[in-house]
């Protein structure tokens, strides 16, 4: 599949599970009196399965390793969990403490900032291929791209340089 239908695919279950979070927040933000962290904690859970389940069937449908659900499911908790939790409580904490946010507007801010760690994360181990003959997701190693670019520009300029060596040196040799 395209990289960029994946990605298209990825913000459409982003949407719809920032609905589901900001909802279950509002609530949970009611219900636990003021303790805005552990509504976020848990409004975050909620999504994350929210998420799975709709990632699972819609944007990695077409992929499968041979893992169970809950090796994925944990896969998933790891790398998409993780980042998520870690940073919308970090972001919360400075969006509400420092910046005087509302809460809301702060975990807007806080899943939009964790949106593309997670689809690479997603893409690469949690739903990535790596079964015999399978494919792996889009590279969203930053570090990898940037050597197999500095290689590719070190071959051009080798070319290039061998060319101009070429030309200097059958010019020397018409003299």
């Amino acid at each position: 599949m395209n990289a960029f239908v994946r990605w298209g695919k990825f913000n459409l279950v982003g949407a719809m599970g920032m609905v589901v979070q900001l909802a279950a927040l509002a609530l949970l933000e009611r219900v636990a009196g003021g303790h805005y962290l552990l509504a976020t904690a848990a409004a975050i859970e909620l999504t994350l399965l929210h998420n799975f389940v709709w990632h699972v069937h819609y944007t990695w449908r077409d992929r499968s390793d041979g893992s169970t659900l809950l090796i994925q499911l944990a896969r998933f908790h790891l790398s998409n969990g993780l980042v998520s939790l870690v940073g919308n409580l970090v972001l919360m904490r400075v969006l509400v403490q420092e910046a005087r946010l509302p809460v809301l507007a702060a975990n807007g801010i806080a899943i939009v900032c964790c949106s593309l760690v997670n689809f690479c994360l997603s893409d690469q181990w949690a739903f990535g291929a790596t079964g015999p003959g399978m494919r792996g997701g889009a590279r969203c190693d930053p570090w990898q791209r940037a050597r197999r670019n500095l290689a590719l520009a070190n071959a051009v300029s080798a070319k290039l340089a061998g060319r101009r060596a070429c030309s200097s040196t059958v010019r020397a040799g018409d003299s």
